[in-house]
Protein backbone atom coordinates (compact mmCIF):
# COMPACT_ATOMS: atom_id res chain seq x y z
CA UNK A 1 0.00 0.00 0.00
CA UNK A 2 2.63 2.57 -0.93
CA UNK A 3 0.73 4.61 -2.62
CA UNK A 4 -0.89 5.39 0.49
CA UNK A 5 1.71 5.14 2.84
CA UNK A 6 -0.45 3.13 4.77
CA UNK A 7 0.27 -0.08 6.92
CA UNK A 8 0.02 -3.85 4.96
CA UNK A 9 -3.41 -3.98 3.86
CA UNK A 10 -5.50 -7.83 3.00
CA UNK A 11 -4.70 -9.06 -0.52
CA UNK A 12 -6.64 -6.92 -2.83
CA UNK A 13 -9.61 -9.55 -4.72
CA UNK A 14 -9.59 -8.82 -8.16
CA UNK A 15 -12.78 -6.75 -7.67
CA UNK A 16 -10.73 -3.55 -6.38
CA UNK A 17 -7.85 -3.77 -9.17
CA UNK A 18 -9.86 -0.89 -10.90
CA UNK A 19 -10.10 0.80 -7.91
CA UNK A 20 -6.21 0.91 -7.72
CA UNK A 21 -5.57 1.97 -11.36
CA UNK A 22 -7.92 4.83 -10.44
CA UNK A 23 -6.45 6.17 -7.72
CA UNK A 24 -2.94 5.99 -9.03
CA UNK A 25 -4.04 7.91 -12.28
CA UNK A 26 -5.30 10.36 -9.74
CA UNK A 27 -2.25 10.08 -7.55
CA UNK A 28 -0.13 11.19 -10.57
CA UNK A 29 2.04 14.68 -10.87
CA UNK A 30 -0.31 17.61 -12.48
CA UNK A 31 0.03 17.91 -16.58
CA UNK A 32 1.17 20.67 -18.22
CA UNK A 33 -1.62 22.73 -18.82
CA UNK A 34 -4.72 22.18 -20.16
CA UNK A 35 -6.83 25.04 -19.52
CA UNK A 36 -7.43 28.29 -21.88
CA UNK A 37 -4.94 29.39 -24.04
CA UNK A 38 -6.83 32.39 -25.65
CA UNK A 39 -9.23 35.31 -24.70
CA UNK A 40 -9.56 38.77 -24.24
CA UNK A 41 -7.12 41.26 -22.43
CA UNK A 42 -7.57 42.73 -19.26
CA UNK A 43 -10.31 44.79 -19.52
CA UNK A 44 -9.07 48.17 -17.09
CA UNK A 45 -10.24 49.68 -13.93
CA UNK A 46 -12.75 47.10 -12.90
CA UNK A 47 -13.92 46.02 -9.32
CA UNK A 48 -15.01 42.75 -7.74
CA UNK A 49 -16.63 41.56 -4.47
CA UNK A 50 -16.07 38.05 -3.30
CA UNK A 51 -18.80 37.00 -1.33
CA UNK A 52 -17.33 33.96 0.60
CA UNK A 53 -19.48 31.69 2.54
CA UNK A 54 -17.64 31.13 5.66
CA UNK A 55 -13.44 32.08 5.69
CA UNK A 56 -13.22 29.69 8.51
CA UNK A 57 -13.25 26.80 5.73
CA UNK A 58 -9.97 26.11 4.17
CA UNK A 59 -11.32 25.77 0.86
CA UNK A 60 -12.97 29.05 1.11
CA UNK A 61 -9.90 30.90 2.13
CA UNK A 62 -7.49 29.56 -0.51
CA UNK A 63 -9.83 30.45 -3.56
CA UNK A 64 -10.37 33.57 -2.08
CA UNK A 65 -6.20 33.65 -1.44
CA UNK A 66 -5.58 32.92 -5.22
CA UNK A 67 -8.42 35.58 -6.16
CA UNK A 68 -6.58 38.54 -4.50
CA UNK A 69 -3.36 37.27 -6.36
CA UNK A 70 -5.08 37.29 -9.42
CA UNK A 71 -6.22 40.93 -9.21
CA UNK A 72 -3.53 41.93 -8.75
CA UNK A 73 -2.08 40.84 -11.67
CA UNK A 74 -4.87 41.71 -13.82
CA UNK A 75 -4.76 45.31 -12.42
CA UNK A 76 -8.10 45.17 -10.61
CA UNK A 77 -9.63 46.39 -6.68
CA UNK A 78 -11.37 43.36 -4.58
CA UNK A 79 -13.35 43.50 -1.38
CA UNK A 80 -14.21 39.96 0.52
CA UNK A 81 -16.84 39.75 2.56
CA UNK A 82 -17.51 37.00 4.87
CA UNK A 83 -20.96 35.44 5.63
CA UNK A 84 -20.04 33.48 8.71
CA UNK A 85 -21.36 30.27 7.51
CA UNK A 86 -25.01 31.55 8.82
CA UNK A 87 -28.45 32.55 7.35
CA UNK A 88 -28.18 35.84 8.68
CA UNK A 89 -24.82 36.59 7.78
CA UNK A 90 -25.36 35.50 4.07
CA UNK A 91 -28.33 38.27 4.03
CA UNK A 92 -26.02 40.60 5.48
CA UNK A 93 -23.10 39.61 3.26
CA UNK A 94 -25.17 39.82 0.20
CA UNK A 95 -26.72 43.07 0.78
CA UNK A 96 -22.90 44.36 1.79
CA UNK A 97 -21.33 43.13 -1.49
CA UNK A 98 -24.42 44.91 -4.15
CA UNK A 99 -24.11 47.80 -1.52
CA UNK A 100 -20.42 48.51 -3.24
CA UNK A 101 -21.92 47.91 -6.75
CA UNK A 102 -18.93 45.88 -7.82
CA UNK A 103 -17.94 45.46 -11.76
CA UNK A 104 -18.37 41.70 -11.08
CA UNK A 105 -19.26 39.42 -8.16
CA UNK A 106 -17.71 36.28 -6.93
CA UNK A 107 -19.70 33.56 -4.83
CA UNK A 108 -17.36 31.47 -3.12
CA UNK A 109 -18.61 28.33 -1.47
CA UNK A 110 -22.11 29.48 -1.09
CA UNK A 111 -25.02 27.92 -3.00
CA UNK A 112 -25.68 29.84 -5.46
CA UNK A 113 -29.67 28.39 -6.08
CA UNK A 114 -30.19 29.26 -2.43
CA UNK A 115 -28.43 32.74 -2.39
CA UNK A 116 -30.24 33.72 -5.98
CA UNK A 117 -33.52 35.12 -4.00
CA UNK A 118 -31.41 37.08 -1.46
CA UNK A 119 -29.35 38.57 -4.17
CA UNK A 120 -32.30 39.80 -6.14
CA UNK A 121 -33.72 41.13 -3.39
CA UNK A 122 -30.63 43.46 -2.51
CA UNK A 123 -31.09 44.70 -6.12
CA UNK A 124 -32.96 43.33 -8.78
CA UNK A 125 -29.64 44.20 -11.23
CA UNK A 126 -27.09 41.88 -10.77
CA UNK A 127 -23.42 42.34 -11.72
CA UNK A 128 -21.79 39.24 -13.94
CA UNK A 129 -21.47 36.19 -11.45
CA UNK A 130 -18.73 33.59 -11.10
CA UNK A 131 -19.47 30.89 -8.77
CA UNK A 132 -16.84 28.40 -6.77
CA UNK A 133 -18.40 25.36 -5.34
CA UNK A 134 -22.05 27.18 -5.82
CA UNK A 135 -23.28 24.27 -7.14
CA UNK A 136 -23.41 20.50 -7.46
CA UNK A 137 -21.03 20.86 -11.16
CA UNK A 138 -19.08 22.74 -13.23
CA UNK A 139 -20.65 25.35 -15.36
CA UNK A 140 -23.57 27.43 -15.54
CA UNK A 141 -26.10 27.05 -13.13
CA UNK A 142 -29.75 26.89 -14.12
CA UNK A 143 -32.30 28.79 -12.85
CA UNK A 144 -29.91 30.98 -10.91
CA UNK A 145 -27.59 34.63 -12.28
CA UNK A 146 -24.24 32.04 -12.63
CA UNK A 147 -22.45 32.08 -15.39
CA UNK A 148 -19.63 29.82 -14.58
CA UNK A 149 -18.90 27.38 -11.47
CA UNK A 150 -15.21 27.16 -11.08
CA UNK A 151 -14.95 23.16 -10.28
CA UNK A 152 -13.31 19.79 -10.42
CA UNK A 153 -15.94 17.77 -11.09
CA UNK A 154 -17.86 16.82 -7.64
CA UNK A 155 -18.44 13.25 -8.48
CA UNK A 156 -15.11 12.43 -9.92
CA UNK A 157 -13.92 14.27 -6.60
CA UNK A 158 -16.33 11.99 -4.24
CA UNK A 159 -15.54 8.16 -6.49
CA UNK A 160 -12.03 8.67 -5.83
CA UNK A 161 -12.12 9.20 -2.78
CA UNK A 162 -14.35 6.25 -1.86
CA UNK A 163 -12.06 4.42 -4.31
CA UNK A 164 -9.32 4.89 -2.26
CA UNK A 165 -10.93 3.30 0.66
CA UNK A 166 -12.05 0.52 -1.23
CA UNK A 167 -8.09 0.24 -2.58
CA UNK A 168 -6.88 0.64 1.11
CA UNK A 169 -8.88 -1.59 2.57
CA UNK A 170 -8.93 -4.56 0.26
CA UNK A 171 -12.33 -4.16 -0.21
CA UNK A 172 -13.56 -4.46 3.16
CA UNK A 173 -13.68 -0.66 4.37
CA UNK A 174 -16.07 -0.34 7.05
CA UNK A 175 -17.21 3.41 6.48
CA UNK A 176 -18.90 6.28 7.88
CA UNK A 177 -19.58 9.25 5.12
CA UNK A 178 -19.32 12.80 6.56
CA UNK A 179 -21.64 15.41 4.57
CA UNK A 180 -23.41 18.79 4.82
CA UNK A 181 -26.77 18.55 3.56
CA UNK A 182 -26.97 22.85 3.00
CA UNK A 183 -25.07 22.64 0.40
CA UNK A 184 -25.93 20.73 -3.29
CA UNK A 185 -22.68 20.56 -4.10
CA UNK A 186 -21.95 18.02 -0.66
CA UNK A 187 -25.13 16.24 -1.18
CA UNK A 188 -23.56 15.04 -4.54
CA UNK A 189 -20.35 14.13 -3.21
CA UNK A 190 -21.78 12.07 -0.31
CA UNK A 191 -23.94 10.36 -2.88
CA UNK A 192 -21.47 9.22 -5.39
CA UNK A 193 -19.34 8.15 -2.49
CA UNK A 194 -22.00 5.99 -0.71
CA UNK A 195 -22.81 4.43 -4.06
CA UNK A 196 -19.71 3.50 -4.68
CA UNK A 197 -19.22 1.70 -0.81
CA UNK A 198 -22.59 0.27 -1.98
CA UNK A 199 -21.06 -1.28 -5.10
CA UNK A 200 -18.54 -2.78 -3.34
CA UNK A 201 -19.46 -6.08 -2.00
CA UNK A 202 -16.77 -6.97 0.99
CA UNK A 203 -17.44 -3.18 2.18
CA UNK A 204 -19.74 -1.92 4.75
CA UNK A 205 -21.50 1.69 4.79
CA UNK A 206 -21.81 2.14 8.57
CA UNK A 207 -23.67 5.78 8.59
CA UNK A 208 -23.64 8.74 6.19
CA UNK A 209 -24.07 11.77 9.10
CA UNK A 210 -24.90 15.03 8.05
CA UNK A 211 -23.04 18.00 10.12
CA UNK A 212 -23.10 21.98 8.77
CA UNK A 213 -19.48 22.56 8.54
CA UNK A 214 -20.16 25.74 10.48
CA UNK A 215 -20.74 23.24 13.15
CA UNK A 216 -17.94 21.04 12.32
CA UNK A 217 -16.17 22.14 15.71
CA UNK A 218 -18.88 22.00 18.11
CA UNK A 219 -20.53 18.59 17.22
CA UNK A 220 -17.31 16.76 15.63
CA UNK A 221 -15.83 15.68 19.39
CA UNK A 222 -19.01 14.09 21.10
CA UNK A 223 -20.04 12.72 17.01
CA UNK A 224 -16.80 10.96 17.34
CA UNK A 225 -16.79 9.26 20.25
CA UNK A 226 -20.56 8.17 19.48
CA UNK A 227 -19.49 6.76 16.07
CA UNK A 228 -15.87 4.82 18.39
CA UNK A 229 -18.39 3.66 21.04
CA UNK A 230 -21.04 2.22 18.28
CA UNK A 231 -19.00 0.79 15.70
CA UNK A 232 -15.54 0.01 17.61
CA UNK A 233 -13.04 -1.85 15.32
CA UNK A 234 -15.86 -2.00 12.13
CA UNK A 235 -14.99 1.70 11.61
CA UNK A 236 -11.85 1.55 9.74
CA UNK A 237 -12.37 4.31 6.70
CA UNK A 238 -13.77 8.02 7.19
CA UNK A 239 -15.31 9.89 3.68
CA UNK A 240 -16.06 13.58 4.14
CA UNK A 241 -16.98 16.03 1.82
CA UNK A 242 -14.19 18.67 3.53
CA UNK A 243 -10.93 18.15 5.01
CA UNK A 244 -12.25 20.14 8.21
CA UNK A 245 -14.11 17.55 9.61
CA UNK A 246 -11.17 15.51 10.16
CA UNK A 247 -9.71 18.88 12.19
CA UNK A 248 -12.14 18.00 15.11
CA UNK A 249 -12.49 14.32 14.71
CA UNK A 250 -8.66 13.44 15.06
CA UNK A 251 -7.47 14.62 18.91
CA UNK A 252 -10.78 12.36 20.03
CA UNK A 253 -9.45 9.56 17.92
CA UNK A 254 -5.92 10.17 19.77
CA UNK A 255 -8.05 10.59 23.06
CA UNK A 256 -9.69 7.01 22.45
CA UNK A 257 -6.06 5.54 21.95
CA UNK A 258 -7.37 4.36 18.29
CA UNK A 259 -4.20 4.01 16.47
CA UNK A 260 -3.53 5.42 13.21
CA UNK A 261 -3.51 2.09 11.80
CA UNK A 262 -6.68 0.68 12.55
CA UNK A 263 -8.34 3.59 10.99
CA UNK A 264 -7.67 5.97 7.71
CA UNK A 265 -9.51 9.03 6.91
CA UNK A 266 -9.91 10.36 3.39
CA UNK A 267 -11.57 13.85 2.36
CA UNK A 268 -13.14 14.78 -1.03
CA UNK A 269 -11.85 18.11 -0.86
CA UNK A 270 -10.62 20.80 -0.72
CA UNK A 271 -7.28 20.26 0.59
CA UNK A 272 -6.09 21.98 3.38
CA UNK A 273 -3.35 22.85 5.29
CA UNK A 274 -3.54 20.65 8.43
CA UNK A 275 -4.79 17.47 5.73
CA UNK A 276 -1.45 18.03 4.33
CA UNK A 277 0.26 17.84 7.68
CA UNK A 278 -2.00 15.12 8.82
CA UNK A 279 -0.98 13.24 5.86
CA UNK A 280 2.85 14.04 5.93
CA UNK A 281 2.63 13.08 9.43
CA UNK A 282 0.80 10.07 9.25
CA UNK A 283 -1.46 11.01 11.60
CA UNK A 284 -4.99 9.46 10.67
CA UNK A 285 -5.72 11.29 7.52
CA UNK A 286 -4.40 9.51 4.35
CA UNK A 287 -5.82 11.00 1.17
CA UNK A 288 -7.43 14.13 0.28
CA UNK A 289 -8.42 15.19 -2.77
CA UNK A 290 -7.57 18.61 -3.62
CA UNK A 291 -8.91 21.23 -5.32
CA UNK A 292 -5.92 23.30 -6.60
CA UNK A 293 -6.96 26.38 -4.94
CA UNK A 294 -4.84 29.37 -5.66
CA UNK A 295 -5.44 28.14 -9.36
CA UNK A 296 -8.98 28.26 -9.05
CA UNK A 297 -8.94 31.77 -8.00
CA UNK A 298 -7.06 32.73 -11.02
CA UNK A 299 -9.31 31.33 -13.20
CA UNK A 300 -12.80 32.73 -11.05
CA UNK A 301 -10.69 36.41 -12.42
CA UNK A 302 -10.27 35.09 -15.69
CA UNK A 303 -14.19 33.97 -16.26
CA UNK A 304 -15.24 37.59 -14.91
CA UNK A 305 -12.85 39.02 -17.32
CA UNK A 306 -14.39 37.23 -20.08
CA UNK A 307 -17.62 38.30 -19.03
CA UNK A 308 -17.05 41.70 -18.45
CA UNK A 309 -15.40 42.15 -22.24
CA UNK A 310 -18.40 40.40 -23.57
CA UNK A 311 -17.01 36.68 -23.94
CA UNK A 312 -18.28 33.46 -22.91
CA UNK A 313 -16.79 31.85 -20.27
CA UNK A 314 -13.48 29.00 -20.70
CA UNK A 315 -15.71 26.51 -19.08
CA UNK A 316 -11.97 24.82 -18.12
CA UNK A 317 -12.62 22.08 -15.67
CA UNK A 318 -9.17 21.12 -13.90
CA UNK A 319 -8.16 17.45 -13.40
CA UNK A 320 -9.12 15.44 -10.36
CA UNK A 321 -5.82 14.84 -8.17
CA UNK A 322 -5.45 12.45 -5.40
CA UNK A 323 -2.77 13.36 -2.26
CA UNK A 324 -1.59 10.97 -0.71
CA UNK A 325 1.68 9.79 1.06
CA UNK A 326 3.50 8.82 -1.96
CA UNK A 327 2.82 12.89 -3.05
CA UNK A 328 2.08 15.31 -0.62
CA UNK A 329 5.59 17.09 -0.69
CA UNK A 330 4.96 17.53 -4.97
CA UNK A 331 2.86 20.44 -6.58
CA UNK A 332 3.03 22.67 -3.63
CA UNK A 333 3.11 20.02 -1.01
CA UNK A 334 5.98 22.02 0.91
CA UNK A 335 3.52 24.80 1.30
CA UNK A 336 1.04 22.50 2.51
CA UNK A 337 -1.46 22.98 -0.47
CA UNK A 338 -2.34 21.54 -3.94
CA UNK A 339 -0.68 24.12 -6.20
CA UNK A 340 0.20 22.25 -9.88
CA UNK A 341 3.40 22.92 -10.96
CA UNK A 342 1.63 23.40 -14.68
CA UNK A 343 2.66 27.16 -15.29
CA UNK A 344 -1.13 28.69 -15.29
CA UNK A 345 0.01 31.83 -13.30
CA UNK A 346 2.01 32.79 -17.01
CA UNK A 347 -0.75 31.16 -19.13
CA UNK A 348 -3.53 33.82 -17.71
CA UNK A 349 -0.80 36.62 -18.08
CA UNK A 350 -0.34 35.60 -21.67
CA UNK A 351 -4.16 35.73 -21.98
CA UNK A 352 -4.72 39.09 -20.34
CA UNK A 353 -1.58 40.65 -21.88
CA UNK A 354 -0.18 41.83 -18.86
CA UNK A 355 2.92 41.26 -17.05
Amino acid sequence: MALFGLRPAPCAAAPTAPARNAIEAASSPSPTWTGPTSGPAAVPGKSIVVLAEDLRNGGILGVAQGIREAVRAIGWKVRIVDAGGTPAGRRRAAAEALAAQPDGLVLCGSDATELEPILRAASPQLPPLVGWHAGPRPGAIAGTSVAMNVTTDPIAVARTTALAAVAQSGGKAGVVIFTDSRFAIATAKAQAMAEVIRQCSGCKLLEVKDVAISESAARMPALTEELLAAYGPRWTQALAINDIYFDYAVPMLTKAGRPASAISLLSAGDGSASAFMRIRAGTYQTGTVAEPLNMQGWQVVDELNRLLAGHPVSGFVAPVHLVSASNVTADGGPRFVYDPENGYRNAYLRIWKVR
